[in-house]
């Protein structure tokens, strides 16, 4: 099974959970208010009324359905409630107790001499004056961005932090947070994140960037970058913040579609914004030059993947944004999202233009509404502007983020409190030192220990660590029940070498299986860490079932114990194995292998073939040496580095992967030559609130004569109760073979687009899923044992059937239809199988479950 590899999200679910598992049940009195806001005349709800406790910073705003809800700490005696047009209201609060306070408001006569209001009748785009005005804003758009210039240039200061948050007194109090009290800060209750927060991570970035119009180039300069670390025995840094950067990306509003915690929301002056979008003017800011409009905007739907909140427009001829406050409605189908704030800031430059001075992104994740949660925000400052001057090309050659720092020469305060372009908040100043302070804390150390045994599967005892634990017990038909015990060297021992091994111990077979590498790297950093260059050499005698090519897993993961229908038929496998890899700084790497094995059937399987008369032979064992070269290309990849795997962060851009495997005949006693060229494209389609699309394209051909079909392309299937992405999941083991195919695979992730609109499902939060699989393939006639007897022949059942079939008739089609979210973390799916239906113990349908965590 493909299991993606989760260990970043429980990692960022952990420090949620930690919140929830200690907060404490006692509270400060509190006074819970809430209420609905209405026009005293039409009845009609109205939306967006400010409302605010006089003589604080606390507030709030109605929703678009006018409804709105506030909790208060301490004791304040009213609350005012004010909406551009009407009569402002102030009423009395009773504290300590829950109150509804319904308000209906007047419209102010005097007011309507400067603005027009209209109440919420039956909305309408035609002849709507705020309609007319975003699409004055969409046909202006393109002068507005920064690509109507040949050549931009400016400084930007970008700092990213996170915080425990909504932390009560209880869990402040907790024994267990005794030596910890220096962490937690206050600060305004009513802001986002509560009262009490507990900072967890910060990271400052100094870079120049260069903007070219032709040809297309925007290039990051980083001079310097400063973040509080954990220990890299326990946290990958890189990957943590490559995470947030991909949780918190920028905030550009005239872009089509903006990132929002890794899903795309249509930004509200996209072309078809008028289309999802109602729009409102609110007001005209006089007090400005040039005039503002103050324009409101909500999604018609409000749980679909939409911004709701305000655009300040020029009224100077540019319709250009110079404000802008974004937020979500509370319904709206993200997984985790307590709270979202955005705001864009603008300014007139030389050029006429209006160019970001400031923009900020501020997230609260939780697993419930009232729970401690995480909170992070990212603020974007840019100044220093040059238009239009033009720069040597070598300034825009080269990856489009470069260092420009030495990374081995850490920038301290002295540094910083010069170079950033704004203070530090006070939730952010002590941030460095209190989390190298809390590194040197044993019962944290502990914890951290035990956090990661549990989430990575690997104990950790200094020079070696222990795992992975998921591997430690399994079953299968050949081995029975099956016990393994490995582990590997850390950094601790050696940054240059590294050796790795297990054990295995089958019960039916009463074999031991075993597995040895040693791995040198040349860039004195972990084999794990970007960009990797080392050498490895490995020997390995264990089972397989063939044709089964696992990704980030391992074949005796207990999880994948669990099969359906026939899974006798495996190999014992002796693979001598040494490669080379390097990766480029451009994302770009390529491996070069050289592979020796020794395959032998197990369980049922047999290798046999016809002898020139006519009598069937039983092969023990196939010899094989390959020469291998793999190249990939993954531009502006990114991924988490846990303790096994590298979890793929995905993003936009494709990924390109080549593979080449030569057979070489009479090398270390190999018995077969062959080529066999093989290619794989993979993407994900943004469709904004439409959802997303995962798309993978595969082809590869065999070149050679009388190749023998283990050494053919033994298509992947799966007979687990588990939906695999990169397997064929009502296919057989080893049901088809071919020498050249091509494949389409269409994972399609519709985000709640269609039950969003269903009353009785909405509240839920499900998401459609659609999955299309198809497989074209052939076998030549010089490789098919049909037609040369001496080749192996092609496996049969107990009944001397044929179990392996070529797909020269039609190609293999399955799809299916699923429900995704179901409690936040799993996939369901129905799956239909729509040809060789007529081949023996298949299955035409088959209900397959999937874990799948995401926002």
């Amino acid at each position: 099974m493909k299991a993606i590899n989760r260990r970043l999200w429980l990692q960022f679910l952990l420090l949620i959970c930690f919140a929830q598992i200690f907060t404490g049940a006692a509270m400060a009195q509190t006074t819970t208010i809430k209420g609905t806001i209405t026009d005293a005349k039409t009845g009609e709800t109205l939306p967006y009324v400010s409302i605010v406790i006089p003589g604080t910073t606390m507030g709030t705003a109605t929703d678009v359905d006018g409804r709105y809800a506030m909790t208060l700490n301490e004791k304040h005696a009213t609350i005012k409630f004010s909406y551009v047009g009407y009569i402002t209201v102030e009423k009395a609060i009773n504290f300590g107790t829950s109150q509804v306070i319904d308000i209906k408001m007047s419209v102010d006569a005097a007011m309507l001499k400067e603005v027009t209001v209209k109440g919420r009748g039956r909305y309408r785009n035609r002849d709507n004056p705020a309609v007319q005005l975003i699409r004055e804003v969409i046909v202006h758009k393109d002068q507005n961005k920064m690509g109507a210039n040949e050549y931009v240039e400016y400084e930007q200061y970008e700092k990213i932090s996170f915080a425990l948050s909504n932390l009560s007194e209880g869990f402040k109090d907790k024994r267990i947070f005794k030596n910890y009290q220096f962490l937690f800060k206050s600060q305004d209750s009513s802001a986002m994140g509560g009262k009490t927060m507990l900072p967890a991570f910060m990271e400052e970035k100094l870079s120049q960037i260069y903007f070219r119009k032709s040809p297309s180039t925007k290039k990051q300069l980083i001079l310097a970058n400063r973040r509080a670390e954990f220990d890299s025995k326990f946290v990958d840094n890189n990957g943590l913040s490559n995470y947030f950067n991909r949780l918190y990306e920028d905030v550009n509003i005239y872009e089509n579609n903006i990132s929002v915690a890794t899903n795309l929301l249509l930004s509200p002056i996209a072309g078809t914004a008028p289309t999802f979008y109602k729009f409102f003017i609110r007001d005209t800011v006089k007090t400005s030059t040039p005039w503002l409009i103050e324009l409101g905007f909500v999604p018609r739907n409000k749980t679909d993947l939409l911004f709701e909140g305000t655009l300040f427009v020029t009224l100077d001829g540019n319709y250009a944004v110079q404000n802008a406050y974004l937020t979500v409605n509370k319904d709206i189908n993200l997984n985790f999202m307590r709270d979202l704030e955005a705001k864009l800031e603008f300014e007139k430059s030389s050029d006429g233009r209006y160019h970001p001075t400031r923009t900020s992104l501020a997230m609260e994740f939780a697993l419930g509404e009232k729970n401690a949660g995480l909170y992070g925000q990212r603020v974007v400052n840019f100044k220093n502007y040059r238009i239009n001057e033009a720069r040597p090309d070598s300034v825009y050659r080269g990856p489009d983020e470069q260092i420009a720092y030495n990374p081995n020469v850490k920038t301290g305060e002295s540094f910083w409190s010069t170079a950033r372009h704004m203070p530090l908040e006070r939730m952010e100043l002590d941030i460095y030192r209190n989390i190298d302070t809390l590194q040197t804390i044993p019962s944290f150390r502990r914890t951290m220990d035990i956090a990661t045994l549990l989430l990575a599967g690997y104990k950790s005892f200094g020079k070696v660590e222990i795992g992975p634990v998921n591997t430690f017990y399994s079953f299968n038909p050949v081995e029975g029940f099956r016990l393994r015990f490995g582990g590997r060297t850390t950094t601790e021992f050696s940054k240059k070498v590294y050796f790795e091994t297990y054990a295995a111990y089958g019960f039916k077979d009463q074999r031991w299986k075993y597995f040895l590498s040693g791995t040198y790297s040349f860039n004195n950093k972990s084999v794990y860490g970007f960009p990797r260059n080392y050498i490895r050499a490995s020997f390995q005698r264990d089972t397989k079932i063939p044709g089964q090519e696992l990704q980030f897993v391992q074949e005796d993961n207990f999880l994948l114990s669990f099969k359906r229908g026939e899974n006798n038929r495996w190999l014992y496998n002796d693979i001598y194995k040494v490669e080379y890899l390097r990766e480029l700084e451009n994302h770009f790497s390529y491996k070069i292998g050289f592979t020796q094995w020794s395959q032998t059937p197990a369980g049922i399987l047999r290798y046999e073939n016809l002898d020139s008369e006519g009598q069937l032979n039983n092969i023990m064992h196939l010899n094989n040496t390959e020469a291998n070269v793999e190249l990939r290309y993954a531009p502006n990849e990114q991924f988490y580095q846990g303790k096994l795997y590298r979890t793929p962060i995905i993003n936009k851009y494709p990924i390109f992967t080549v593979r080449y495997n030569a057979g070489l005949k009479g090398v270390f006693e190999g018995e077969n030559r062959y080529h066999n060229l093989s290619a794989n494209i993979t993407k994900r389609f943004y469709l904004s609130q439409f959802g997303y699309a995962d798309v993978t394209t595969e082809g590869g051909y065999i070149f050679g004569s009388k190749v023998l079909f283990p050494l053919l392309t033994i298509h992947r299937a799966n007979q687990t109760y588990a939906y695999q992405l990169n397997s064929y999941n009502l296919m057989n083991f080893l049901e088809f073979v071919s020498d050249h195919y091509a494949s389409l695979d269409v994972q399609y992730y519709m985000n709640g687009f269609l039950f969003n609109k269903i009353p009785l499902l909405k509240r839920l939060k499900l998401r459609e899923v659609f999955s299309f699989k198809g497989l074209m393939g052939g076998l030549r006639d010089e490789n098919n044992p049909a037609s040369n007897p001496s080749l192996y022949r092609f496996p049969v059942d107990e009944q001397g059937r044929l179990i392996s079939y070529t797909l020269s008739r039609e190609p293999y089609i399955e799809g299916s239809v699923g429900v995704a979210n179901i409690f936040k973390l799993l996939r369901v799916d129905l799956v239909k199988r729509f040809t060789y239906l007529n081949n023996p113990n298949v299955s035409e349908w088959g209900v397959r479950a999937r874990f799948k965590l995401d926002f």
